[in-house]
């Protein structure tokens, strides 16, 4: 998988979401076991103690978990793994809120557009 990071944003923080969508979108199941930090360090071209870092946080949020000689795994905590679902959906359909609200739309006319983009046939959710 490939890692692409913007400047202006530290990079651990971008390790995090990185590590956070992939886990969101199944790319890293529940239970699955995670690369060594050195690996994803270098797969991702940065320096170890920025993976332990970022790593360090997830463990710290509850989406994964170590194990003491068998290193890193996803959570299989049903109720964390919910709730990681709702905070992106929050957050994605905050920003698209804000972002249509700037162009004038009030929220029915949002709630409008949604409806209407989710009702088309050609819409795969």
């Amino acid at each position: 998988m490939e890692w692409f990071f913007k400047n202006g944003i530290p990079i651990y923080t971008q390790i995090i979401d990185e590590m956070t969508m992939r886990i969101a979108s199944g790319a890293y199941a529940p239970g699955d076991k995670l690369p060594s930090v050195r690996e994803l360090a270098m797969d991702a071209g940065v320096n170890p103690n920025t993976m332990q870092k970022a790593m360090a946080e997830m463990e710290r949020r509850g989406l994964v978990f170590s194990e003491r000689t068998s290193g890193r795994f996803v959570t299989q905590d049903e109720n964390v793994l919910r709730k990681l679902h709702e905070d992106l959906a929050r957050t994605y359909l905050s920003e698209l809120t804000e972002k249509l609200q700037k162009i004038g739309m009030d929220r029915d006319e949002i709630r409008n557009v949604v409806d209407s983009w989710l009702a088309e046939d050609n819409q795969e959710v």
